[in-house]
C-alpha cells in the first residue's frame, strides 16, 4: 500500500505520524499545487489531504487510488459524484477538535472582555511603576455572570461553549439558521431575538446554504452596541466589510475571528487596518490545532486506513 500526504504541514511537523509506516510505503509533501496533484497520486492507494480540491482534473490519473481520507471535518473540496464515480472511498473526521475549539472561544472573549491587551501594555511600558495606587481601572470590564450568551450552530462546539458559558453563570440562547427542531435543555430563539438579547455572540455554524453571508449590515445593527461578536464557525458566514463598518460606527463593542473569508488573508481585507486589539482581535484559524486534537485527529485518520483495508481487525 502507498500513502500519500499531500499538504502534510497542514497538520504540523510535532505530530507523531509514525504509525502510518506500519500500514505500507509513506510519502509526505509539505503542500501540492492542484498542478502537482495528478504525479503525486498517480500511483497512490491513500490520498491523505485537508485543503486539495481532489476532482477529476487532479486524481484522473490515479487508477490505483482506492481512499480519500480528509484531515478535517468539512468535505467542500472533494467531488464526490466523481468519487464514487470511480468507486474511491472517502472519510472525513468530526469531533476531534471540540475541546480545542471551545477554549479558544473563551481565550478570545476574555481578552476582548477584560481589556486584557490594555492591561498587559499598561504595566509592560512602564505605567504601573509607582503609580498613585494600587489598582487602576482606566478601562472597565464586567462579569461574565448575568449576560446572555447567543449562539450560533448548536453542534458539539456550539454545546461546549453552552455549558462553559453556563459554568459562568450566563443565560445562553441559541438559534439555528437552517431551522432545525429546538433542543432539549437549551432555549432555541430566532435570530432577531438572538441579535437583539445577547451581550456575546459566537458563531459555531457549518458554512452552507443557509450560513453564507449570514451576518452582515442588517444583523450587525440589530445588535447591542456593548455586543462582542465572536466568529469560529467559517469565515464566509460573516460579511468582512460589514463587519468592518460596524466596527468603525460602533454598532458593536469588539469582535473576535479565528476564521476568515479568505485564508491566508488576503491584503485587500478591510479588518486589516483595524490595528486596535481591544476592538477586534484575530487570530489564523488556530482554534482546532492544540496538541491534543491534532494528535486526536491523526489517530483517527490511522483507525480509519486501518479499517478500510483490514476491517476484520
Amino acid at each position: 500500500m502507498k500513502i500519500v500526504f499531500l499538504d502534510a504541514k497542514t497538520i504540523g511537523e510535532d505530530i507523531d505520524l509514525s504509525g502510518f509506516d506500519k500500514l505500507g510505503e509513506v510519502v509526505k509533501y509539505p503542500f501540492s499545487s492542484s498542478a502537482e496533484v495528478p504525479e503525486r497520486a498517480a500511483d497512490a492507494d491513500v490520498l491523505i489531504i485537508n485543503k486539495i480540491q481532489i476532482n477529476k482534473q487532479t486524481i484522473g490519473t490515479a487508477e490505483k487510488l482506492k481512499l480519500v481520507c480528509v484531515t478535517a471535518t468539512g468535505t467542500n473540496n472533494l467531488d464526490k459524484n466523481y468519487l464514487d464515480s470511480r468507486g474511491i472511498a472517502w472519510r472525513n473526521v468530526a469531533g476531534y477538535s471540540t475541546e480545542s475549539v471551545a477554549q479558544h472561544t473563551f481565550a478570545m472573549l476574555f481578552y476582548l472582555l477584560e481589556k486584557l491587551r490594555y492591561y498587559d501594555s499598561y504595566v509592560k511600558n512602564g505605567h504601573y511603576v509607582n503609580d498613585t495606587i494600587f489598582t487602576h481601572f482606566e478601562e472597565v470590564f464586567y462579569e461574565l455572570s448575568g449576560k446572555t450568551w447567543g449562539i450560533i450552530g448548536l453542534g458539539n462546539i456550539g454545546r461546549r461553549v453552552a455549558s462553559i458559558a453556563e459554568a459562568f453563570k450566563a443565560k445562553v440562547i441559541y438559534s439555528s439558521p437552517s431551522g432545525s427542531a429546538p433542543q432539549k435543555g437549551y432555549c432555541q430563539v430566532d435570530l432577531d431575538t438572538l441579535y437583539r438579547r445577547s451581550d456575546i455572540i459566537s458563531v459555531h455554524a457549518p458554512l452552507n446554504q443557509y450560513t453564507e453571508n449570514l451576518i452582515d449590515k442588517t444583523a450587525f445593527s440589530k445588535m447591542k452596541k456593548s455586543c462582542i461578536f465572536l466568529n469560529l464557525g467559517r469565515g464566509p458566514i460573516v460579511s468582512e466589510q460589514d463587519l468592518y463598518d460596524a466596527l468603525e460606527q460602533g454598532d458593536i463593542c469588539a469582535a473576535g475571528l479565528d476564521v476568515l473569508c479568505k485564508e491566508p488573508m488576503a491584503p485587500d481585507n478591510p479588518l486589516l487596518s483595524i490595528k486596535d486589539s481591544r476592538r477586534l482581535f484575530i487570530t489564523p484559524h488556530v482554534g482546532w490545532a492544540s496538541v491534543e486534537a491534532r494528535t486526536r485527529l491523526m489517530n483517527i485518520i490511522l483507525g480509519q486506513v486501518r479499517d478500510f483495508f483490514n476491517p476484520v481487525l
